[in-house]
């Protein structure tokens, strides 16, 4: 058997509530004389106590005239009142003064009956050196906290502006002009183009250029996203919605670009299941994370890129055409490298010297005859493409000027470069029949790239809608079908294009 615990014997002689108030009169007073400051305040938080050297700190050299005060009167930092109001402690805080810190412990006093009558507070400096080694390693936590959050601000910011848009032809004048007039609006802004020719570039420039530029830029490339993590990516898990899903739950890149800008670069490989999806996130503007019932708003501008032909795609039924019109709203078509010949001196020179910022060694230069010879290439992988011949030659050559000859190795015949313009073997024609030639295919394309509305192909073009209409009719050209009620509306709203 358990032996019954024995009743606490009470030694003859012994006045236990005078012992235990002479202790704490003792433990008071040994507060009072390690502490740099003590202080009581009433129910009212108005001050009963403070000893000298706290006062005088507050600039207070006579204490007793602190008596009655507000506590904020005389230390305006001070919790003391929501230790009174509360009666919960505030047993370790720290507290900063003109640059010095206090270690400060505040406690409720409370009466017989567990009233709270006021409150006492310690503030203790320089006689807690065992807690020295703790304050150092947060204050080196908190510093290493916020080293992380400016990297990770840095990191959703846009890299690039209008300026990095390298070109002075008139196919990449057009591009800018475009894209700054997307850069002032709201809406979804659709980049096409072939791989290499900008877009991404071009996407930083926009949200660089827009009213949310101090807001994140997010980026993400849905061909490089397994499909089994393409929705988790874009909206969001919770806690455990999928195995080997993080504790925490995950983000998804709506949240993270809320308020922002998020880039969706090579929309045309993400999978017809997920697209509905993301069209109800475009129409409601609320992403649903997933394994969750909890619906988040976000306000995200959109600027998606791809090097696919998404008209092509939804007509073979890979890419949903209510999708594609919600895309399409601001369309802007990044010429290829071959289309912008001219544009090639600046490029290859911008190119060369931010190669030479990496390293020690000055630029490189192209002589007259390298620069003949890559104006000739079709460049195919465009300013991809160009910036890897660049880096081979310079890498190879032993010359700071490079000639064709330090070409000739990289870009072959056989593999397209060098071989002729097929511009150049063409017959030659004079020149108002080469001129109609290359308005009418002009036309042809800008009216494909808007679905056959004349009113944005005018406008994507730079051209008044009359304007549009009478070079048509001079080409014989007629748009695809009639024309749609979206755009006999935006006829309405442009008959003052050419006045």
């Amino acid at each position: 058997m358990h032996a019954m615990s024995k009743p606490l014997r009470v030694e003859p002689g012994l006045d236990y509530a005078s012992i235990r108030q002479r202790a704490m009169r003792t433990l008071f007073d040994s507060f009072d004389a390690l502490c740099e400051g003590t202080l009581v305040v009433d129910r009212e938080a108005r001050i009963v106590w403070i000893n000298e050297r706290y006062a005088a700190r507050f600039g207070q050299p006579d204490a007793t005239r602190a008596i009655g005060r507000p506590v904020e009167e005389l230390i305006p930092s001070s919790l003391m009142r929501r230790v009174v109001e509360t009666g919960e402690p505030i047993l370790l805080d720290i507290m900063e003064v003109d640059g010095t810190a206090f270690v400060v412990t505040r406690l409720p006093l409370r009466d017989d009956e567990g009233t709270v009558i006021g409150a006492v507070g310690l503030a203790l400096f320089d006689h807690l050196q065992p807690l020295q080694p703790l304050f150092t390693r947060v204050g080196k936590l908190q510093r290493e906290l916020s080293e992380a959050q400016k990297r990770l601000s840095d990191a959703r910011r846009a890299r690039y502006t209008f300026a990095d848009y390298i070109g002075r032809s008139a196919a990449a004048l057009a591009v800018k002009r475009q894209a700054m007039r997307c850069a002032r609006l709201s809406s979804t802004v659709l980049l096409l183009g072939e791989t290499g020719t900008g877009k991404e570039l071009l996407a930083h420039a926009i949200h660089d250029a827009s009213p949310r530029s101090d807001r994140p830029f997010v980026s993400v490339n849905v061909a490089a996203v397994p499909e089994a993590l393409l929705e988790a990516e874009f909206f969001g898990a919770a806690a455990g919605a999928y195995t080997g899903a993080d504790r925490r739950g995950r983000i998804g890149k709506f949240e993270l670009a809320d308020g922002g800008t998020l880039f969706l670069d090579e929309i045309g490989d993400m999978p017809l299941a997920l697209q509905a999806k993301l069209l109800r996130v475009l129409q409601e503007q609320e992403v649903e994370p997933l394994g969750s019932n909890k619906v988040i708003r976000v306000d995200v501008r959109i600027v998606a890129a791809t090097s696919a032909d998404l008209a092509q795609r939804v007509a073979e039924g890979r890419f949903r055409s209510d999708l594609f019109y919600r895309l399409n709203v601001l369309p802007i078509t990044l010429p290829p490298l071959r289309e912008r010949r001219e544009d090639i001196e600046a490029l290859c020179r911008h190119l060369l010297q931010q190669m030479a910022a990496g390293g020690s060694e000055p630029a490189c230069r192209l002589d007259a005859s390298a620069l003949a010879l890559l104006q000739r290439c079709p460049w195919r992988g465009n300013l991809r493409e160009l910036r890897n011949t660049l880096e081979q030659a310079a890498m190879l050559s032993e010359h700071r000027v490079l000639g064709a000859e330090d070409f000739r190795g990289i870009v072959r015949p056989d593999d397209g470069p060098l071989a002729a313009d097929p511009e150049d073997a063409a017959p030659l024609l004079d020149y108002r029949q080469a001129l109609a030639d290359f308005e009418r295919n002009l036309i042809r394309r800008a009216l494909a790239a808007c679905g056959g509305r004349v009113v944005p192909a005018a406008r994507r073009l730079g051209l008044g809608r009359a304007t549009l209409y009478k070079k048509m009719a001079t080409l014989g050209l007629s748009a695809p079908g009639s024309d749609t009620a979206a755009d006999t509306a935006d006829r309405a709203g442009n008959d003052g294009d050419d006045a």
